[in-house]
């Protein structure tokens, strides 16, 4: 037999004690960054989701968007403005979020996750009252509430849709945009609704994808392991900044709320999923609580 297929044999042979102790269990997945713009990575992450629903764990996937967003925003003519971390929402920059995430991004996963032998439903957080969103205010520059427009963060997610799903052996999909009291739409960050996500469906892991190796130290070295207590003392020493506060914020929240592993991992490695979950080395930086 040739020795490539024996080492496939020996890799599936090593996902067996990850696949029994996380089968029933569930995954929350932030997928976003080079993962969401690469078609080969692409691909491969619809194919991952697949496996792992195939193999007994229930992913629920939620997408983000950015690149996207600001490229038909700068079609129109408008310019991607920031308060840290979180995009600034007007009501135009709102309409464009709906239309892209709503709409383009989020059938394009559903689409590559069905191809791929999986059976995925696309929805947002207004379907069905699902993500019960409040305005946002941020601190930035010593003003503790900036007011960014429409961006909002999730007030409570209803696990019922997901529940729902289940029953019928789908993979939920959800674009980040939620409803506030009013009916009005809010553009929520990805990374936090994966966290209330998880924290509400007691997930088993939340993992979040990004464009770097994991959580980075001052010189660059990857933090494989950290607690709470630590990632605290990263935020306080300025290590943590930028687009990384609102994903380890998240991260920190769903770790002390009851999500047994939080997981930052490179979407730019080929199958980082199946990496991080059915195998002993796994990549990037795994947040428990202590």
């Amino acid at each position: 037999m040739p020795f490539d297929a024996q080492e496939q044999a020996a890799i599936l042979a090593e996902a067996l004690p990850y696949i029994r102790q996380f089968s029933g269990k569930t995954l929350v997945i932030k997928y976003g960054g080079n993962a969401m713009t690469d078609p080969a990575l692409k691909e491969g992450f619809a194919r991952d989701v697949v496996m792992l629903k195939l193999v007994g764990l229930n992913p629920v996937v939620v997408h983000g968007g950015g690149p996207q967003i600001n490229d038909l925003l700068t079609r129109l003519g408008k310019h991607g403005e920031f308060v840290a971390g979180m995009r600034v929402t007007d009501s135009e920059t709102m309409d464009v979020v709906e239309m892209v995430l709503g709409g383009l991004v989020n059938k394009e996963i559903v689409n590559l996750i069905n191809q791929a032998g999986g059976h995925a439903i696309g929805l947002t957080g207004k379907d069905g009252g699902f993500i019960r969103a409040r305005k946002l205010y941020v601190a930035a520059d010593g003003n503790p509430a900036v007011d960014i427009g429409q961006g909002g963060e999730g007030d409570s997610i209803d696990p019922a849709v997901v529940a729902l799903l289940y029953e019928k052996d789908f993979i939920p999909v959800i674009a980040p945009i939620g409803v506030g009291p009013d009916g009005a739409a809010y553009n929520i960050n990805a990374d936090l609704v994966a966290g209330k996500l998880a924290e509400t469906l007691h997930a088993e892991k939340l993992v979040l994808m990004t464009n770097t190796p994991g959580v980075l130290d001052k010189d660059g070295k990857l933090l494989t392991s950290l607690t709470p207590a630590q990632v605290d003392l990263l935020f306080a020493d300025g290590t943590l900044h930028g687009g990384m506060l609102p994903k380890i914020s998240s991260a920190l929240d769903a770790a002390r709320n009851g999500v047994n592993s939080v997981h930052i991992i490179d979407g730019r490695v080929k199958h980082a999923l199946l990496l991080e979950i059915l195998t002993a080395a796994g990549i990037g930086t795994m947040i428990r609580a202590a």
